[in-house]
């Protein structure tokens, strides 16, 4: 190809993912040809993941959805006529506008969508304005990563965060439910030359994942008992005169209550009973974390998908205070650094739009919702966007029967016909990230970048933005509202605006422009280098320090101090449910796929292979069950298959199903969210995915 006919656009991975990688489009002739990784990216330094180097795959796939399309056949059937745009528009606003002005009003109407794309511009602006001043109901976007939110903000007042290029300075890593070197490789390089400096890394979770395998020592805990191991900890650290007394007194409320509960309710014994690890082990991953420093906790959202999940991360983000490592660069904790970004999320979304009074929906009990079991008008109307709940969502059967209703209008705009679109009514085609602009914050690092369009929109696809405009028109709502380009948003989002406490003051973007982003790639927020928040103690907590005892907590008349509390379904304290169901199953995501993203792209596929079910050989020993034999994983929800796995990946008790498969490539026509429950965690009314009791039965 000659060179005059080659140009090369940054862009940049819009996946749910806290590396959000710099990428490098090679176009010729209007076409994508090649994508590499950004290596002047000072953090994704040109590497990307086995699934997004194939990103090109998706962007041509075959079965990318081209025109819209109108349903002809049955529910779920996936059969559909092609229609056009025109007639796509006036059959929404024509459904839109028949239920916003009924009885039941514009709440009877629901959108759904969560991380598609993390990009601020297609992921929550324009699509936030339009069912604000439509009057829908509200969305709680939960399924994710709240109860970890609410559990950092009780303690800390913001997301546990440090700089994660200051990993290279810490010397014990514990990985606590993270399995870092597949959904975070980026920070696990950072681990990696850590490691070569000196440091251990300890991986805390149910599951042997390829970070457990590849770290120094895993400790298997049992699933949901996480806050328990952290209060032994802490029970050690006191018991042995392990804290640093001086970072405590300053910075620190309630230390002599948390050291008079751990000394008197969390024995060692007592928590080795709970966890399921021997009390030798306890002993000594307290003595290694207090006595090595720097010393850093990478918690990820996998430990708080139970009952619990809330508390288990306040009580985990309590330690780094306990042992001053707050105090190091390089020492603390980190969940997620998206608070860290002071973008205008207010001028994007304009919540003043919404009406007094308008309901909110969580976006977990979509089940219930779609069933008419939650309080207020019936959902007849569900837009579904950045999202696939027919194969996410929980207690998935209930979920298929709901998205079943004659009586619900439902559209979905995806990139290829998913399971949710296989039930739409209207379908349209979205574009790609290569065919739209936008602007990105990260969950897992500093930089601020915009994303070029790379390519034209393939046939008729359009940016979520562009349909909001399109509905907007025809809904006769006010233009300077939606007649605003991409790239307005973008700068809006870049200006100051109100900061909510733990978000750094707007400085943050001090000097950083939509030219300079455009011109220069990633810039970094300004923050110093190995940004450590809290070495001298400057909580956003109401005391303004680290709350070991939380006065919002007690404001609401629950335990002020950290506890433990169990999962909804544990065979400890659900005897009866455990002689039904005694085993725990956990299902992390496949690293072939991103949730239920990529699973259509023929090579990740079959490099994920088939859906398996990894189980002790003393469990699979009892149920008469072979390495490779299919089974069958049941509870009370319903019941899904899989390969078994026979080995010492997991502990007895514990299976683990990695996740999450189309319905349409199982040979069940269901995954394994057929077995999981709408239950709610503690704090943040979040997802419980992984408070889930069944049996496993060989199937002959």
């Amino acid at each position: 190809m000659p060179l005059a006919e080659l140009r090369t656009v940054r862009a940049v991975c819009p996946h749910d993912c806290p590396d959000t990688c710099g990428m490098v489009v090679t176009v010729a002739n209007g076409r994508a040809v090649r994508l590499r990784g950004d290596r002047d990216h000072p953090f994704t330094q040109g590497f990307l993941c086995q699934k997004v180097a194939r990103y090109l795959d998706r962007v041509y796939h075959a079965g990318r959805l081209q025109y819209p399309m109108q349903r002809v056949g049955p529910k779920g059937a996936g059969e559909f006529q092609r229609i056009t745009w025109d007639e796509a528009i006036a059959t929404i606003t024509r459904h839109f506008k028949e239920i916003a002005t009924s009885k039941d009003g514009p709440q009877a109407i629901l959108p759904y969508s969560y991380a598609g794309t993390m990009g601020k511009l297609q992921g929550s602006s324009l699509d936030r304005r339009f069912f604000h001043r439509l009057g829908a109901s509200l969305l709680d976007r939960t399924i994710c990563a709240t109860a970890g939110a609410a559990g950092c903000d009780v303690t800390l007042g913001t997301r546990a965060a440090i700089d994660s290029e200051a990993v290279v300075h810490s010397r014990y890593i514990l990985n606590w439910g993270s399995n870092t070197s597949v959904t975070n490789m980026h920070l696990w390089a950072l681990m990696h030359q850590a490691r070569k400096a000196g440091a251990r890394i300890v991986t805390i979770d149910p599951y042997r994942s390829k970070t457990a395998a590849r770290s120094d020592w895993w400790v298997p805990i049992r699933p949901g008992t996480d806050a328990a191991l952290a209060l032994g900890m802490m029970h050690v650290i006191f018991r042995e005169d392990l804290q640093d007394d001086d970072y405590l007194d300053p910075h620190c409320l309630g230390a002599d209550l948390l050291r008079a509960r751990v000394l008197g309710e969390y024995p060692v014994p007592k928590v080795a009973a709970i966890t399921g690890l021997s009390e030798d082990d306890i002993e000594r991953l307290a003595h290694n974390y207090a006595s090595t420093s720097p010393s850093l906790i990478r918690l990820n959202y996998g430990l708080q998908r139970h009952g619990g999940g809330g508390m288990a991360v306040r009580v985990i983000t309590c330690l780094p205070a306990v042992v001053g490592a707050w105090r190091h660069v390089g020492g603390g904790a980190l969940l997620s650094t998206s608070k860290m970004y002071p973008f205008n999320t207010s001028a994007l979304e304009r919540p003043d739009l919404i009406p007094p009074g308008t309901r909110t929906i969580n976006m977990v009990q979509l089940a219930e919702a779609l069933r008419g079991e939650l309080p207020g008008p019936p959902v007849r109307a569900l837009y579904v966007y950045n999202a696939n709940p027919a194969a996410v969502c929980p207690d998935q059967g209930r979920v298929l029967a709901g998205l079943r209703r004659d009586d619900l209008f439902t559209v979905v705009h995806e990139q290829f016909q998913t399971d949710t679109a296989d039930y739409a009514d209207v379908l349209l085609p979205a574009t790609t990230q290569l065919e739209q602009f936008d602007i990105h914050g990260s969950y897992g690092h500093l930089y601020v970048q915009t994303n070029e369009p790379a390519i034209a929109p393939l046939a008729e696809a359009k940016c979520n933005n562009d349909v909001f405009r399109l509905l907007a028109r025809a809904m006769a709502f006010e233009p300077e509202l939606f007649e605003v380009s991409d790239e307005q948003l973008a700068a809006e989002a870049l200006r100051p605006g109100p900061c909510p406490k733990g978000v750094p003051k707007p400085s943050a973007f001090g000097g950083i422009t939509l030219e300079r982003l455009r011109g220069n790639g990633p810039v970094r927020l300004n923050l110093p280098k190995d940004y450590a928040p809290f070495t001298e103690g400057g909580f956003p907590t109401p005391s303004g320090k680290c709350e070991l005892y939380s006065t919002a907590l007690e404001a609401k008349g629950l335990d002020p101090l950290p506890t433990y509390t169990p999962p909804h379904e544990d065979p400890q304290t659900r005897p009866d449910l455990a002689a039904r169901y005694p085993l725990q199953l956990v299902s992390p995501p496949v690293p072939s796929f991103l949730n239920s993203t990529f699973v259509n792209v023929d090579e990740l596929r079959k490099m994920a292979g088939e859906p398996t079910l990894e189980i002790h050989p003393e469990d699979a020993a009892v149920r008469g069950i072979k390495d490779g034999q299919w089974v069958r994983v049941r509870n009370d929800r319903g019941s899904f298959r899989a390969r078994a796995m026979v080995g010492q990946t997991v502990k007895a008790g514990v299976v683990v199903t990695q996740g999450i498969w189309w319905n349409k490539y199982t040979l069940d026509g269901v995954n394994c969210n057929a077995t999981t429950s709408t239950r709610l965690t503690d704090l943040g009314a979040g997802a419980t995915f992984f408070d889930n009791l069944v049996e496993v039965a060989p199937l002959r």
